[in-house]
């Protein structure tokens, strides 16, 4: 031990050649010692004597990459408690205990581990996608690979299959270019699952914010997601991390004490005596404390710097700009992340809501952020489920959702539109089942979503049908071009690239099995929507980018956007509330690139005439009544299918006198 070489910054456990520094904010806590632990889970202590401005500190040498270790405090009893450090960079194994949870139960779980910051990332770079080019692929590391025969045995449901040939081939196929990992930092399972053998499957209760979780790993997990992500790289793939800030696995009053309680007690919001639970698991962490938001954006900088991450999406991002009940878009930690020079290149992805007063924030977020657009969702299924009254609305969520986000703020303030999350309905069961089904999660059916905006086609569930069949993929074909062909960034769950079926679990998180793991053995249908889909992403990649790219900015107002009747004849605004079957002509600039949608929500064929110019003109992209893309018939009248949308291109400039139209933007 040498006292003099100790020092308070950075927090956590520092290398250096001779031995290793300990620093932890621990203001709450007189008496704080380090254990370091042997091979035998023996340990030494060492008292920290050393303290600057709440933050205890000491140096050990000799100290190397391996070595566990935890904090000795004490508690209101003055029982000696095992503390995990907030700074923890890995962790010694998955998380799990015994319940119920006690002073003896740290002593067993996983340790906090040192960690060496050498790797070699082969000269690999950010691929630095724009926005405008990137769709986002929601994607369970376990889950994706698990039942994958393809992908060698030992790392099925790793970090490491993750990037397997088969997978790497599999994202080539698909034309996928973001992985948005459900996240991977160090996740403790709630007693109410402990109890019932379960698990927190998705990982929204993060024991530690740095630590990559062990449970994916075969030996490293530090090493293992750090190639994953080299090799993502390596193939143009970009990684987004789901995180979680809003709230820690320590939950609320009673709720077990794996570190930040003892070590402050001012690192959570409270009400009075009371944790304040706007997330509904618990607690809050008030990023308005200043070593609450440095913990955050520190974890921040570390994923960047250490592990070479594009981007995180942030769960339940309206905690992050609370002052106390109500949201600030002025918050503190908007203000840290737009000055940081590590995260000037991050994108940044809101889920903009939480369970608090005021938590709905949709559009409320400062530029640079982009959020996940619960509208578009829902408009979009109401809209093909065939219910009225939702055309205009589903216009203004195609054309980007300009009520709430600006196209003068695109393509850095653009929505990112979905049909399905990980929590809800996948697209397959979203067509199967006008119920959810959540016996299996042991809450009797009452927990997950209850406004799916669904449909059964008349049959709850699987079905051998053809005829049901062929209208529960055209309605997915629907989904996903709408999807594909609207202004925003997409977001897709990987799972509906294979139509997985959760048997109608629209709340999975503690699914840890085959209702969540993705089945690889497709039947024919499955394959044909799995082809399509990839058509239909690479279509949207030559034939959308330039749109949105046109559309956005200070040329957004250069274009050329016309709502059409079936007849062709420009809408009035009495239409928006009589018709239900319209066409949209886009075009780029006065005489560039154009697309014509032909849209038809009602339950029978309408003939649609072509607003203007000849049938030569035109190419189809899609029809979502046939299963290839680019397949079916174009004429100057062409009849689209009840409930189906077709996208065309335009193959050249128009070669006629030009008419007066009156343009109405959604």
């Amino acid at each position: 031990m040498s006292s003099n070489k100790s020092r308070p910054y950075p927090l956590g456990a520092e290398l250096d050649k001779c031995g290793c520094n300990f620093s932890i904010h621990a203001p709450s806590c007189k008496d704080i010692a380090l254990a370091l632990f042997d091979a035998n889970g023996e340990f030494t202590a060492y008292p920290i004597t050393s303290s600057y401005a709440g933050i205890k500190h000491i140096y050990i040498e000799g100290v190397t990459h391996g070595q566990e270790y935890g904090f000795i405090v004490y508690d209101q009893n003055n029982e000696k408690i095992l503390l995990s450090d907030p700074y923890a960079k890995a962790i010694s194994k998955p998380l799990s205990y015994q319940t119920p949870f006690s002073n003896e139960t740290n002593w067993s779980m996983a340790k906090s581990v040192v960690t060496s910051s050498e790797f070699d990332w082969q000269q690999s770079e950010h691929p630095r996608l724009t926005r405008s080019e990137i769709v986002l692929f929601e994607t369970h590391t376990k889950g994706l690979t698990k039942l994958n025969k393809n992908v060698p045995v030992a790392q099925r449901g790793k970090y490491l299959g993750l990037v397997s040939d088969e997978m790497l081939s599999f994202y080539k196929q698909q034309n996928i270019n973001c992985l948005q990992l459900l996240p991977v930092a160090a996740c403790m399972h709630e007693p109410h699952l402990l109890n019932m053998d379960k698990v927190n499957y998705w990982g929204y209760n993060p024991f530690v914010f740095m630590a990559p979780d062990p449970r994916y790993a075969e030996v490293d997990a530090v090493h293992e997601l750090k190639t994953t992500i080299r090799e993502l790289h390596k193939n143009g793939i970009e990684v987004i991390l789901d995180v979680v800030y809003n709230h820690t696995a320590e939950s609320g009053d009673g709720g077990p004490v794996f570190n930040l309680k003892l070590l402050d007690e001012r690192y959570y919001l409270k009400h009075g005596c009371h944790y304040a639970n706007f997330t509904g698991c618990g607690n809050t962490v008030d990023l308005n404390y200043q070593p609450a938001l440095t913990l955050v954006m520190d974890t921040l900088r570390y994923w960047v710097q250490e592990f070479k991450v594009d981007g995180f999406r942030f769960d339940l991002a309206a905690t992050l700009g609370r002052n106390g009940d109500n949201f600030n878009r002025e918050a503190a930690f908007f203000k840290a992340v737009a000055q940081d020079p590590v995260l000037k290149e991050t994108k940044l992805i809101a889920e903009p809501w939480d369970i608090g007063p005021n938590g709905y924030q949709v559009g409320n977020f400062p530029d640079g952020w982009n959020e996940c657009n619960d509208k578009f969702r829902d408009i979009t299924r109401s809209f093909w489920r065939g219910d009225q009254g939702f055309l205009k609305e589903f216009a203004t969520r195609m054309m980007g959702s300009r009520d709430i986000y600006s196209a003068s703020r695109w393509p850095h303030k653009m929505t990112v539109n979905y049909i399905t999350y990980h929590d809800g309905f996948t697209m397959q069961d979203l067509v199967s089942y006008q119920l959810k089904h959540n016996e299996e999660n042991g809450e009797n059916n009452h927990d997950g979503h209850g406004d799916n905006r669904s449909d059964n086609f008349g049959i709850e569930g699987e079905t051998q049908s053809p005829e049901t069949i062929a209208l529960r993929e055209k309605r997915k074909r629907n989904f996903m071009s709408s999807l594909l062909f609207s202004f925003c960034i997409p977001h897709i769950l990987t799972a509906d690239v294979v139509s997985h079926s959760q048997k109608g679990n629209n709340n999975a998180y503690c699914q840890d099995n085959e209702i969540s793991w993705l089945n690889w053995q497709l039947e024919e249908r499955q394959q044909s929507f799995k082809q399509w889909l990839s058509n239909m992403i690479a279509a949207r990649h030559e034939h959308m980018i330039p749109f949105i790219e046109a559309f956005s900015g200070e040329t957004r107002n250069d274009n050329r956007v016309s709502w059409y009747r079936p007849d062709g004849n420009l809408m009035e605004m009495n239409d928006w509330n009589q018709l239900n079957a319209v066409s949209l002509k886009l075009g780029i600039a006065t005489d560039g690139a154009e697309l014509l949608y032909y849209i038809n929500q009602s339950q029978t064929p309408v003939r649609f005439r072509l607003p203007e110019g000849g049938i030569e003109r035109w190419s189809l992209i899609c029809d979502t009544a046939e299963t290839e893309v680019g397949q079916g018939e174009i004429d100057k009248d062409t009849l689209v299918q009840p409930q189906s949308m077709l996208i065309l291109k335009a193959q050249g400039p128009l070669k006629i006198l030009p008419v007066k139209q009156e343009v109405l933007e959604a």
